[in-house]
Protein backbone atom coordinates (compact mmCIF):
# COMPACT_ATOMS: atom_id res chain seq x y z
CA UNK A 1 0.00 0.00 0.00
CA UNK A 2 1.26 3.07 -1.20
CA UNK A 3 1.87 5.85 1.81
CA UNK A 4 0.11 9.30 0.99
CA UNK A 5 3.11 12.52 2.35
CA UNK A 6 1.58 15.36 0.55
CA UNK A 7 1.65 18.72 2.01
CA UNK A 8 -0.54 19.81 4.81
CA UNK A 9 -1.66 23.04 3.70
CA UNK A 10 -3.42 23.69 7.31
CA UNK A 11 0.11 24.18 9.18
CA UNK A 12 0.95 27.10 6.60
CA UNK A 13 -0.12 29.52 9.15
CA UNK A 14 2.46 28.45 12.21
CA UNK A 15 5.86 29.49 10.36
CA UNK A 16 4.65 32.09 7.98
CA UNK A 17 6.10 35.37 8.55
CA UNK A 18 2.82 36.72 10.39
CA UNK A 19 2.75 33.92 12.19
CA UNK A 20 1.88 35.79 15.56
CA UNK A 21 -0.88 37.09 14.48
CA UNK A 22 -2.87 34.29 12.68
CA UNK A 23 -1.79 32.32 15.78
CA UNK A 24 -3.74 35.06 17.53
CA UNK A 25 -6.63 34.73 15.74
CA UNK A 26 -6.40 30.78 15.51
CA UNK A 27 -6.22 30.49 19.46
CA UNK A 28 -9.00 32.98 19.95
CA UNK A 29 -11.42 30.60 17.70
CA UNK A 30 -9.83 27.74 19.29
CA UNK A 31 -10.64 29.12 22.88
CA UNK A 32 -14.31 29.80 22.04
CA UNK A 33 -14.58 26.22 20.13
CA UNK A 34 -14.25 25.14 23.54
CA UNK A 35 -16.95 27.18 25.26
CA UNK A 36 -19.11 25.69 21.74
CA UNK A 37 -19.12 28.66 20.00
CA UNK A 38 -18.48 27.09 16.79
CA UNK A 39 -19.25 29.64 14.51
CA UNK A 40 -18.07 32.95 14.51
CA UNK A 41 -18.50 36.60 12.72
CA UNK A 42 -15.89 38.76 11.62
CA UNK A 43 -17.03 41.60 14.19
CA UNK A 44 -16.85 38.64 17.34
CA UNK A 45 -12.99 37.96 16.48
CA UNK A 46 -12.05 41.65 16.37
CA UNK A 47 -13.76 41.96 19.74
CA UNK A 48 -11.53 39.62 20.76
CA UNK A 49 -8.14 39.95 19.34
CA UNK A 50 -8.70 43.93 20.33
CA UNK A 51 -8.63 42.58 24.04
CA UNK A 52 -4.91 42.00 23.91
CA UNK A 53 -2.89 45.09 24.20
CA UNK A 54 -0.28 44.12 21.72
CA UNK A 55 -2.94 44.61 18.86
CA UNK A 56 -3.90 48.26 19.51
CA UNK A 57 -3.41 48.98 16.23
CA UNK A 58 -5.15 46.06 14.61
CA UNK A 59 -7.80 47.01 11.62
CA UNK A 60 -10.94 45.45 10.81
CA UNK A 61 -9.27 45.45 6.97
CA UNK A 62 -6.32 43.20 8.09
CA UNK A 63 -8.65 40.95 9.82
CA UNK A 64 -10.34 40.37 6.29
CA UNK A 65 -6.98 39.88 4.79
CA UNK A 66 -5.79 37.35 7.51
CA UNK A 67 -9.04 35.91 7.53
CA UNK A 68 -9.31 35.34 3.81
CA UNK A 69 -5.03 33.48 4.22
CA UNK A 70 -6.91 31.15 6.71
CA UNK A 71 -9.64 29.75 4.39
CA UNK A 72 -7.27 29.73 1.50
CA UNK A 73 -5.04 27.63 3.86
CA UNK A 74 -8.19 25.18 4.77
CA UNK A 75 -7.95 26.08 8.85
CA UNK A 76 -11.42 27.86 8.60
CA UNK A 77 -14.42 26.80 6.43
CA UNK A 78 -16.79 30.59 5.83
CA UNK A 79 -20.40 29.65 5.68
CA UNK A 80 -22.77 32.29 4.41
CA UNK A 81 -25.87 33.49 6.32
CA UNK A 82 -28.79 32.18 5.06
CA UNK A 83 -31.23 35.24 5.06
CA UNK A 84 -32.22 36.69 1.89
CA UNK A 85 -30.57 39.79 0.16
CA UNK A 86 -32.51 42.41 -1.20
CA UNK A 87 -30.18 44.97 -2.22
CA UNK A 88 -26.67 44.71 -4.66
CA UNK A 89 -25.03 45.84 -1.93
CA UNK A 90 -25.83 43.23 0.80
CA UNK A 91 -25.20 41.01 -2.53
CA UNK A 92 -22.03 42.48 -2.51
CA UNK A 93 -21.27 42.66 1.26
CA UNK A 94 -21.56 38.77 1.84
CA UNK A 95 -21.66 38.32 5.75
CA UNK A 96 -19.74 35.07 6.51
CA UNK A 97 -19.56 33.16 9.90
CA UNK A 98 -16.14 31.32 10.17
CA UNK A 99 -15.90 27.93 12.18
CA UNK A 100 -12.69 25.64 11.94
CA UNK A 101 -12.08 23.15 10.04
CA UNK A 102 -11.13 19.40 11.83
CA UNK A 103 -7.33 19.90 11.27
CA UNK A 104 -7.43 23.22 12.42
CA UNK A 105 -9.28 22.06 15.84
CA UNK A 106 -6.54 19.30 15.97
CA UNK A 107 -3.57 21.59 15.18
CA UNK A 108 -4.61 24.16 17.77
CA UNK A 109 -4.88 21.27 20.62
CA UNK A 110 -1.18 20.17 19.51
CA UNK A 111 0.14 23.64 20.41
CA UNK A 112 -1.82 23.78 23.47
CA UNK A 113 0.15 20.44 24.61
CA UNK A 114 3.13 21.99 23.51
CA UNK A 115 2.84 25.09 25.75
CA UNK A 116 1.90 23.89 29.22
CA UNK A 117 -9.66 14.69 16.30
CA UNK A 118 -10.51 13.47 14.24
CA UNK A 119 -14.48 13.48 14.34
CA UNK A 120 -16.84 11.00 13.93
CA UNK A 121 -18.70 11.17 10.33
CA UNK A 122 -21.77 13.34 10.25
CA UNK A 123 -24.91 12.38 10.59
CA UNK A 124 -28.32 14.02 11.76
CA UNK A 125 -29.59 11.89 14.30
CA UNK A 126 -32.74 13.27 16.76
CA UNK A 127 -31.65 11.52 19.63
CA UNK A 128 -29.36 14.23 20.90
CA UNK A 129 -32.42 16.63 20.62
CA UNK A 130 -34.45 14.26 23.05
CA UNK A 131 -31.38 13.40 25.58
CA UNK A 132 -31.21 17.42 25.38
CA UNK A 133 -34.52 17.62 26.65
CA UNK A 134 -34.66 15.27 28.79
CA UNK A 135 -31.62 16.76 30.60
CA UNK A 136 -33.04 20.28 30.80
CA UNK A 137 -35.92 18.92 32.46
CA UNK A 138 -33.89 17.45 34.86
CA UNK A 139 -32.25 20.97 35.77
CA UNK A 140 -35.13 21.61 38.13
CA UNK A 141 -33.94 18.31 40.04
CA UNK A 142 -30.45 19.64 40.27
CA UNK A 143 -30.95 22.53 42.47
CA UNK A 144 -30.74 20.00 45.51
CA UNK A 145 -28.37 17.49 44.14
CA UNK A 146 -24.73 17.21 45.13
CA UNK A 147 -21.97 18.78 43.64
CA UNK A 148 -20.72 15.51 41.91
CA UNK A 149 -24.48 15.13 40.31
CA UNK A 150 -24.57 18.47 39.22
CA UNK A 151 -20.88 17.70 37.75
CA UNK A 152 -22.16 14.59 36.16
CA UNK A 153 -25.60 16.33 34.40
CA UNK A 154 -23.51 19.09 33.22
CA UNK A 155 -21.18 16.95 31.55
CA UNK A 156 -23.53 14.94 29.73
CA UNK A 157 -25.39 18.01 28.72
CA UNK A 158 -22.41 19.83 27.27
CA UNK A 159 -21.37 16.26 25.83
CA UNK A 160 -24.67 15.98 23.94
CA UNK A 161 -25.17 19.42 22.62
CA UNK A 162 -20.95 19.49 21.52
CA UNK A 163 -22.34 16.08 19.52
CA UNK A 164 -25.21 17.83 17.66
CA UNK A 165 -23.20 21.28 16.60
CA UNK A 166 -20.20 18.78 15.31
CA UNK A 167 -22.48 16.11 13.78
CA UNK A 168 -25.02 18.09 11.92
CA UNK A 169 -22.35 20.94 10.84
CA UNK A 170 -20.10 18.00 9.47
CA UNK A 171 -22.91 16.05 7.28
CA UNK A 172 -24.48 19.69 6.30
CA UNK A 173 -20.91 20.93 5.17
CA UNK A 174 -20.48 18.23 2.80
CA UNK A 175 -23.58 19.56 0.92
CA UNK A 176 -21.68 23.27 0.29
CA UNK A 177 -18.17 21.22 -0.97
CA UNK A 178 -17.37 21.36 -4.41
CA UNK A 179 -17.27 17.78 -4.99
CA UNK A 180 -20.70 16.75 -3.35
CA UNK A 181 -22.29 20.24 -5.76
CA UNK A 182 -20.88 18.26 -8.63
CA UNK A 183 -22.19 14.65 -7.34
CA UNK A 184 -26.00 16.81 -7.00
CA UNK A 185 -25.54 17.54 -10.66
CA UNK A 186 -25.10 14.39 -11.79
CA UNK A 187 -27.68 12.24 -13.56
CA UNK A 188 -26.38 8.88 -10.67
CA UNK A 189 -27.66 11.03 -8.29
CA UNK A 190 -31.71 11.29 -9.45
CA UNK A 191 -31.74 7.74 -7.60
CA UNK A 192 -30.61 8.98 -4.67
CA UNK A 193 -32.80 11.98 -3.64
CA UNK A 194 -35.44 10.51 -2.43
CA UNK A 195 -33.62 9.17 0.35
CA UNK A 196 -31.56 12.19 1.14
CA UNK A 197 -34.99 14.46 0.72
CA UNK A 198 -36.75 12.32 3.24
CA UNK A 199 -33.27 12.00 5.34
CA UNK A 200 -33.66 15.59 5.52
CA UNK A 201 -37.66 16.49 5.83
CA UNK A 202 -37.46 13.64 8.59
CA UNK A 203 -34.91 16.02 10.30
CA UNK A 204 -36.47 19.12 9.71
CA UNK A 205 -39.62 17.99 11.30
CA UNK A 206 -38.12 16.77 14.22
CA UNK A 207 -35.97 19.80 15.12
CA UNK A 208 -38.90 21.94 14.78
CA UNK A 209 -40.58 19.81 17.09
CA UNK A 210 -38.28 19.19 19.85
CA UNK A 211 -36.49 22.98 19.49
CA UNK A 212 -40.24 24.25 20.14
CA UNK A 213 -40.02 21.97 23.45
CA UNK A 214 -36.26 22.79 24.62
CA UNK A 215 -36.83 26.71 23.56
CA UNK A 216 -40.00 26.49 26.65
CA UNK A 217 -37.96 24.70 28.84
CA UNK A 218 -35.15 26.77 28.92
CA UNK A 219 -37.25 30.21 29.23
CA UNK A 220 -38.70 28.58 32.37
CA UNK A 221 -35.41 27.53 34.15
CA UNK A 222 -33.19 30.84 33.02
CA UNK A 223 -34.01 32.13 36.65
CA UNK A 224 -33.11 29.01 38.51
CA UNK A 225 -30.53 28.18 35.78
CA UNK A 226 -28.10 31.42 36.02
CA UNK A 227 -28.29 31.48 39.85
CA UNK A 228 -28.20 28.27 41.70
CA UNK A 229 -26.99 25.59 39.15
CA UNK A 230 -24.63 27.39 37.23
CA UNK A 231 -22.26 28.55 40.73
CA UNK A 232 -23.14 24.42 41.51
CA UNK A 233 -21.48 23.88 38.41
CA UNK A 234 -18.64 26.20 39.04
CA UNK A 235 -18.09 24.61 42.21
CA UNK A 236 -18.10 21.15 41.23
CA UNK A 237 -15.61 21.59 39.00
CA UNK A 238 -13.50 23.74 41.00
CA UNK A 239 -13.95 20.30 43.54
CA UNK A 240 -12.14 18.62 41.11
CA UNK A 241 -8.30 18.46 41.47
CA UNK A 242 -6.29 19.47 38.51
CA UNK A 243 -2.66 20.03 39.03
CA UNK A 244 -1.53 22.25 36.57
CA UNK A 245 -4.53 24.17 37.59
CA UNK A 246 -2.81 24.33 41.00
CA UNK A 247 0.01 25.11 39.75
CA UNK A 248 -1.16 28.24 38.04
CA UNK A 249 -3.24 29.32 41.36
CA UNK A 250 -6.91 30.58 41.49
CA UNK A 251 -8.64 28.78 38.70
CA UNK A 252 -11.99 30.19 39.29
CA UNK A 253 -12.30 33.03 36.92
CA UNK A 254 -10.90 30.71 33.70
CA UNK A 255 -14.05 27.62 35.00
CA UNK A 256 -16.72 30.41 35.66
CA UNK A 257 -15.76 32.11 32.03
CA UNK A 258 -16.03 28.36 30.40
CA UNK A 259 -18.83 27.53 32.27
CA UNK A 260 -20.94 30.63 31.35
CA UNK A 261 -19.88 30.44 28.03
CA UNK A 262 -21.51 27.09 27.34
CA UNK A 263 -24.40 28.24 28.85
CA UNK A 264 -24.93 31.26 26.95
CA UNK A 265 -23.96 29.60 23.70
CA UNK A 266 -26.73 26.51 24.40
CA UNK A 267 -29.43 29.65 24.87
CA UNK A 268 -28.14 31.30 21.55
CA UNK A 269 -28.98 27.57 19.86
CA UNK A 270 -32.53 27.42 20.93
CA UNK A 271 -33.73 31.21 21.90
CA UNK A 272 -33.33 34.32 19.74
CA UNK A 273 -30.42 36.90 21.00
CA UNK A 274 -30.45 40.51 20.60
CA UNK A 275 -30.37 41.42 16.65
CA UNK A 276 -29.64 37.45 16.09
CA UNK A 277 -32.00 34.79 14.97
CA UNK A 278 -31.09 31.63 16.95
CA UNK A 279 -28.74 28.66 15.35
CA UNK A 280 -31.97 26.20 15.47
CA UNK A 281 -33.96 28.64 12.88
CA UNK A 282 -30.45 28.76 10.83
CA UNK A 283 -29.98 25.06 10.86
CA UNK A 284 -33.75 25.17 9.39
CA UNK A 285 -32.91 27.63 6.60
CA UNK A 286 -29.65 25.68 5.57
CA UNK A 287 -32.06 22.37 5.41
CA UNK A 288 -34.13 24.08 3.47
CA UNK A 289 -32.05 25.32 0.99
CA UNK A 290 -30.11 21.86 0.97
CA UNK A 291 -33.38 20.02 0.13
CA UNK A 292 -34.35 23.22 -2.78
CA UNK A 293 -31.28 22.51 -4.17
CA UNK A 294 -31.75 18.66 -4.17
CA UNK A 295 -34.85 19.18 -5.77
CA UNK A 296 -33.96 21.58 -8.63
CA UNK A 297 -30.74 20.05 -9.04
CA UNK A 298 -32.72 16.82 -10.07
CA UNK A 299 -35.49 18.29 -12.12
CA UNK A 300 -32.63 19.97 -14.12
CA UNK A 301 -30.92 16.51 -15.01
CA UNK A 302 -34.54 14.77 -15.60
CA UNK A 303 -34.97 17.66 -18.01
CA UNK A 304 -31.66 17.64 -19.58
CA UNK A 305 -32.42 13.62 -20.21
CA UNK A 306 -35.60 14.66 -22.33
CA UNK A 307 -33.99 17.07 -24.38
CA UNK A 308 -33.12 14.70 -26.43
CA UNK A 309 -36.39 12.73 -26.65
CA UNK A 310 -38.40 13.86 -30.17
CA UNK A 311 -42.42 14.36 -29.79
CA UNK A 312 -42.42 14.72 -33.62
CA UNK A 313 -44.81 11.01 -33.50
CA UNK A 314 -46.95 11.82 -30.57
CA UNK A 315 -47.78 15.50 -32.30
CA UNK A 316 -48.54 13.43 -35.34
CA UNK A 317 -51.02 10.92 -33.43
CA UNK A 318 -52.62 13.85 -31.67
CA UNK A 319 -52.94 15.81 -35.37
CA UNK A 320 -54.98 13.05 -36.70
CA UNK A 321 -57.08 12.33 -33.57
CA UNK A 322 -57.87 16.33 -33.76
CA UNK A 323 -58.78 15.61 -37.52
CA UNK A 324 -60.94 12.59 -37.09
CA UNK A 325 -63.65 14.76 -34.24
CA UNK A 326 -66.90 14.71 -34.91
CA UNK A 327 -67.97 17.83 -33.91
CA UNK A 328 -66.38 21.00 -31.67
CA UNK A 329 -67.39 19.31 -28.45
CA UNK A 330 -65.41 16.24 -28.90
CA UNK A 331 -62.61 18.22 -29.77
CA UNK A 332 -63.24 20.22 -26.41
CA UNK A 333 -62.35 16.84 -24.65
CA UNK A 334 -59.68 15.37 -26.60
CA UNK A 335 -57.88 18.92 -26.01
CA UNK A 336 -58.25 18.52 -22.11
CA UNK A 337 -57.32 14.60 -22.03
CA UNK A 338 -54.33 15.54 -23.91
CA UNK A 339 -52.82 18.99 -22.56
CA UNK A 340 -55.36 18.97 -19.28
CA UNK A 341 -56.12 22.43 -17.38
CA UNK A 342 -54.47 25.22 -19.67
CA UNK A 343 -53.39 28.82 -18.67
CA UNK A 344 -56.21 30.96 -20.94
CA UNK A 345 -54.52 33.38 -22.25
CA UNK A 346 -55.93 36.29 -24.77
CA UNK A 347 -54.62 37.02 -27.79
CA UNK A 348 -55.47 40.24 -29.31
CA UNK A 349 -55.43 40.86 -33.46
CA UNK A 350 -56.34 43.48 -35.73
CA UNK A 351 -58.49 40.82 -38.11
CA UNK A 352 -62.09 42.57 -38.33
CA UNK A 353 -64.62 40.84 -36.71
CA UNK A 354 -67.86 39.99 -37.95
CA UNK A 355 -70.08 41.13 -35.72
CA UNK A 356 -69.78 43.01 -32.60
CA UNK A 357 -71.69 41.21 -29.67
CA UNK A 358 -69.59 41.08 -26.78
CA UNK A 359 -71.39 37.52 -26.27
CA UNK A 360 -70.31 35.80 -29.48
CA UNK A 361 -68.21 33.24 -29.10
CA UNK A 362 -64.88 33.20 -30.52
CA UNK A 363 -65.80 29.82 -31.92
CA UNK A 364 -68.69 31.45 -34.31
CA UNK A 365 -66.33 34.07 -35.57
CA UNK A 366 -64.74 33.02 -39.74
CA UNK A 367 -60.62 31.56 -39.10
CA UNK A 368 -58.28 34.08 -39.85
CA UNK A 369 -54.48 32.90 -41.10
CA UNK A 370 -51.69 34.04 -39.64
CA UNK A 371 -48.09 33.41 -41.26
CA UNK A 372 -45.42 32.01 -38.62
CA UNK A 373 -41.78 32.21 -38.82
CA UNK A 374 -39.20 30.20 -37.17
CA UNK A 375 -37.62 32.18 -34.56
CA UNK A 376 -34.46 30.41 -35.11
CA UNK A 377 -30.98 32.31 -36.72
CA UNK A 378 -30.69 29.62 -39.30
CA UNK A 379 -33.93 30.21 -40.84
CA UNK A 380 -34.26 31.63 -44.20
CA UNK A 381 -37.35 32.67 -46.54
CA UNK A 382 -37.26 30.96 -49.46
CA UNK A 383 -36.66 33.14 -52.55
CA UNK A 384 -38.98 33.75 -55.33
CA UNK A 385 -37.88 32.16 -57.96
CA UNK A 386 -40.74 33.24 -61.07
CA UNK A 387 -38.40 36.52 -61.96
CA UNK A 388 -39.62 39.78 -61.57
CA UNK A 389 -41.84 42.34 -63.65
CA UNK A 390 -40.48 45.15 -65.75
CA UNK A 391 -40.94 48.42 -63.94
CA UNK A 392 -38.54 50.53 -66.48
CA UNK A 393 -42.23 52.99 -67.03
CA UNK A 394 -42.74 53.73 -63.64
CA UNK A 395 -39.34 54.42 -63.06
CA UNK A 396 -39.49 56.27 -66.00
CA UNK A 397 -42.42 58.09 -64.67
CA UNK A 398 -40.97 58.64 -61.02
CA UNK A 399 -37.97 60.60 -62.93
CA UNK A 400 -39.71 63.01 -64.75
CA UNK A 401 -41.77 63.71 -61.86
CA UNK A 402 -38.86 64.22 -59.47
CA UNK A 403 -37.16 66.60 -62.25
CA UNK A 404 -40.77 68.34 -62.68
CA UNK A 405 -41.26 69.29 -59.43
CA UNK A 406 -37.07 70.62 -59.20
CA UNK A 407 -37.48 72.68 -61.65
CA UNK A 408 -40.48 74.44 -60.40
CA UNK A 409 -38.98 74.82 -56.85
CA UNK A 410 -35.64 76.25 -58.89
CA UNK A 411 -37.86 78.69 -60.65
CA UNK A 412 -40.05 80.00 -57.14
CA UNK A 413 -36.17 80.38 -55.54
CA UNK A 414 -35.11 82.43 -58.48
CA UNK A 415 -37.54 84.57 -58.93
CA UNK A 416 -36.09 86.33 -55.43
CA UNK A 417 -33.03 86.79 -56.67
CA UNK A 418 -33.10 90.60 -57.88
CA UNK A 419 -29.85 93.04 -59.16
CA UNK A 420 -28.30 89.26 -58.29
CA UNK A 421 -29.13 89.52 -54.45
CA UNK A 422 -31.61 88.19 -52.02
CA UNK A 423 -32.44 90.51 -49.31
CA UNK A 424 -34.61 88.50 -47.05
CA UNK A 425 -36.14 91.78 -45.21
CA UNK A 426 -37.54 93.12 -48.21
CA UNK A 427 -39.62 89.82 -48.88
CA UNK A 428 -43.39 90.77 -48.04
CA UNK A 429 -44.76 87.79 -49.83
CA UNK A 430 -45.16 84.20 -47.83
CA UNK A 431 -43.26 81.70 -48.87
CA UNK A 432 -43.43 77.62 -48.98
CA UNK A 433 -41.10 75.49 -46.97
CA UNK A 434 -39.29 74.10 -48.72
CA UNK A 435 -38.25 77.32 -50.31
CA UNK A 436 -37.78 78.19 -46.57
CA UNK A 437 -35.26 75.15 -45.87
CA UNK A 438 -33.29 76.06 -49.34
CA UNK A 439 -32.56 79.89 -47.93
CA UNK A 440 -31.82 78.61 -44.38
CA UNK A 441 -29.12 75.96 -45.83
CA UNK A 442 -27.19 78.40 -48.44
CA UNK A 443 -27.46 80.92 -45.08
CA UNK A 444 -25.56 77.63 -42.97
CA UNK A 445 -23.61 76.40 -45.65
CA UNK A 446 -21.73 80.20 -46.35
CA UNK A 447 -21.61 80.61 -42.45
CA UNK A 448 -19.77 77.14 -42.35
CA UNK A 449 -16.69 78.95 -43.73
CA UNK A 450 -14.63 82.09 -42.84
CA UNK A 451 -14.65 83.93 -46.24
CA UNK A 452 -18.73 83.70 -46.16
CA UNK A 453 -18.81 82.17 -49.36
CA UNK A 454 -21.07 79.19 -50.63
CA UNK A 455 -22.61 77.67 -53.71
CA UNK A 456 -26.28 76.83 -54.84
CA UNK A 457 -27.01 73.26 -56.00
CA UNK A 458 -27.36 75.20 -59.62
CA UNK A 459 -23.90 76.01 -59.36
CA UNK A 460 -24.18 79.79 -58.48
CA UNK A 461 -21.44 81.35 -56.06
CA UNK A 462 -22.60 83.23 -53.58
CA UNK A 463 -21.51 85.56 -50.83
CA UNK A 464 -23.46 86.27 -47.28
CA UNK A 465 -23.59 88.98 -45.83
CA UNK A 466 -24.98 90.46 -42.39
CA UNK A 467 -27.17 93.84 -42.30
CA UNK A 468 -27.85 95.41 -38.05
CA UNK A 469 -31.43 94.40 -36.76
CA UNK A 470 -33.63 91.58 -37.56
CA UNK A 471 -36.41 91.01 -39.96
CA UNK A 472 -39.20 88.75 -40.13
CA UNK A 473 -39.92 86.11 -43.12
CA UNK A 474 -43.31 85.35 -44.01
CA UNK A 475 -43.49 81.50 -44.05
CA UNK A 476 -46.51 79.02 -44.62
CA UNK A 477 -46.25 77.33 -41.21
CA UNK A 478 -45.78 80.71 -39.24
CA UNK A 479 -43.50 83.78 -39.00
CA UNK A 480 -39.55 83.30 -38.96
CA UNK A 481 -37.01 85.88 -37.03
CA UNK A 482 -33.77 86.05 -38.64
CA UNK A 483 -30.75 88.37 -38.80
CA UNK A 484 -31.26 90.70 -41.71
CA UNK A 485 -28.87 88.70 -44.09
CA UNK A 486 -28.58 89.36 -47.88
CA UNK A 487 -27.34 87.11 -50.74
CA UNK A 488 -25.18 88.44 -52.63
CA UNK A 489 -24.62 86.24 -56.14
CA UNK A 490 -21.65 86.36 -58.53
CA UNK A 491 -22.31 87.28 -61.95
CA UNK A 492 -21.56 84.39 -64.18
Amino acid sequence: MMEHFDPIHETSYLSVPNAHIYRKIMRCFYREYEKMHFQLYKEDIFQLIKQDEAFGDYSMEQLEQDLDALVKWKNLTPIQDPGRVYTIADYKNKQYRYTMSEYAVEIERLTVRLENIFLESGNLSTNFFVRLEKSLEDAQMMEHAGLKEVNEWWSLLQEDFKRLNQNYQDYLRDFYSGKTDHLMKSVEFVIHKDKFIKYLNEFVQELQLHSRRIEQILVKNVPVMENVILEKVVQSELDIPHALLEIHGNAEPSIRENVMGKWESLKNWFIDSQGRECECKKVLKITNDVIRSIIQNAALIVQIQNWGISRKDDYRKFLEMFLKCGDLDEAHRLSAHVFGIQKIQHFKTNEPREEDAINSSVYEEAPAEFLLKPHTRTYREKKDRRGFADKSLEKMMQRESYLRSARQQKEIEMRYIKNNRIVFSEIEEVISESTRNTFLQWITQANMNSRKMGRTEYGQEYRLIRKKGNCVLKCEDGLLTMPAYILEFKER
